[in-house]
């Protein structure tokens, strides 16, 4: 009597992946990208109805595979070109470490540096959120570290001597000649983003400017264990709020963390423990990159040209004899072209300039390169320098430019049609009977929203303020 055969009802992804005479790589696509249901049975186990329901044609059809050095630089590219000052390149292990989050699907090849699918990485770089995930998936070594962070390698190590990073794990690297393998640390990359938020007493400015050979400015600085614990007033700082609003958060939330010495006037708190409690919170955020400012310049010729300042530092006087400045990190090309640009007599006009914590500006002229500096990360800083008496709002309309303010010698009357503004002034219109193109010269012009606008805008309400006082009197 024959025995009966027996017939396969579950499969993993290779008895699944030979049952459709497919390759394995290409059966993992289908179930990552959705072209076959998920698995049914159990983690990496399918049921024979959905493995021959899969049309073996398409299965095969869809896979295409990139190396993950390939994706590493497509990705990159997505963090922007050039590349942000504080983000270091994505790297293939990079790409080994999003495949492990879930992010990609692992198509074959060594695990650590993966072959992946190239819709699948090109929709990731499209993700608005792509640099916090890095941040949140992705280690970095000591050398990527020190550029996440803007700071040189001997920086970077002094936070490490200083006990405010610890590795989180490490890598073997053969340097085949260059002496072999070497294990390197790896450390949180969220966590190097936040050094700037959870030590808000660094002066991180003077630390990512230090020049080359120059010593550590956090040399000086001594490690001990009251680095990781925080009074209030620390945490208040670190939330950039009153110390106020922290106590009540104490009081009103029975999550926040216990204080782990201290006086009962006094607490102090494990700062690791209250970092995560903010985070968690949403009383603070992870810096996913530096803050950008865009520049629009025109030369003497009239043609304009695009800059971008990463992590941009604006001072703005407040006096129009003063003088304005903007410094930020640049690129060799960039600089190069703007020093040619403000190089002429009059210097560069500044047709838009959008920066953090200001609305658009612009200045007619006279904007000059006044320092060039490298740090010793290699990093290049430009500043730039403007009469403050000269800037003002950028104009609407693609070609930007400073508005223009007119102020009457003459106020206007009952026949001026010009549009007025709170400084008094007016915007002429070549129909104006009174401050038209014919009637010449009854007019000085100024920065609209700039120094000038504004001390003609007090001036005015104090003149206001003075005749309704003699009036009533």
């Amino acid at each position: 009597m024959a025995l009966a055969r027996s017939v396969r009802e579950v499969f993993d992804e290779g008895q699944a992946a030979g049952r459709l005479r497919v390759p394995v790589a290409a059966w993992r696509w289908a179930t990552g990208s959705g072209l076959v249901p998920a698995a049914d049975v159990g983690p990496g186990r399918w049921s024979r109805a959905v493995v021959e329901a899969a049309d073996p044609e398409q299965v095969r059809a869809a896979l295409r595979g990139i190396e993950a050095g390939v994706a590493a630089d497509r990705l990159t590219e997505a963090l922007g070109v050039p590349l942000p000052i504080l983000r270091p390149r994505v790297t293939a292990s990079a790409v080994g470490h999003l495949v492990k989050a879930g992010l990609l699907v692992y198509l074959g090849g060594e695990p650590r540096f993966p072959v992946v699918h190239p819709d699948q990485v090109a929709a990731l770089a499209r993700r608005r959120d792509l640099p916090a995930l890095l941040d949140q998936h992705v280690p970095l070594g000591p050398d990527q570290a020190a550029v996440r962070l803007g700071v040189r390698r001997t920086d970077f190590d002094q936070v490490v001597r200083l006990g405010w990073l610890a590795p989180i794990g490490s890598v073997d690297v053969d340097y085949k000649r260059h002496g072999g393998v070497t294990t390197v640390p790896l450390y949180d990359a969220q966590e190097i983003a936040l050094l700037e938020v959870v030590r808000p007493c660094v002066d991180w400015r003077a630390v990512r400017t230090a020049r080359a050979g120059r010593r550590s400015p956090l040399a000086a600085l001594d490690p001990f264990p009251g680095w990781q614990r925080v009074l209030l007033a620390e945490v208040a700082r670190i939330a950039r709020v009153g110390r106020a609003a922290v106590v009540n958060w104490r009081r009103r939330n029975p999550d926040f963390p216990d204080p782990v010495a201290g006086t009962d006037v006094h607490p102090q708190f494990d700062r690791r423990a209250v970092v995560a409690w903010l985070l968690a919170h949403d009383k603070i955020g992870v810096p996913t990159g530096p803050t950008i400012a865009a520049l629009v310049l025109a030369g003497a010729k009239g043609a304009t040209h695009r800059f971008r300042f990463d992590d941009p530092w604006l001072s703005l006087a407040d006096d129009a004899a003063g003088e304005d400045t903007l410094s930020g990190w640049s690129t060799d090309e960039d600089a190069d072209e703007l020093a040619a640009l403000a190089g002429g007599e009059f210097g560069a006009s500044l047709r838009r300039l959008a920066a953090p914590g200001t609305g658009p500006l612009a200045v007619p002229g006279q904007v000059r390169v006044i320092e060039r500096f490298r740090s010793g990360s290699g990093g290049l800083r430009l500043t730039l320098a403007w009469p403050a008496g000269l800037r003002g709002t950028t104009a609407l309309g693609p070609a930007g430019g400073v508005v223009r303010h007119g102020v009457a010698y003459v106020g206007p009357g009952g026949a001026c049609v010009c549009a007025r503004h709170d400084c008094g002034g007016v915007v002429p219109v070549s129909w104006c009977a009174e401050h038209g193109d014919a009637v010449a010269p009854v007019l000085e012009w100024h920065p609209g929203g700039g120094v000038r606008c504004t001390d003609l805008s007090a001036a005015l309400a104090a003149a206001v303020g003075q005749t309704a006082r003699a009036t009533v009197d």
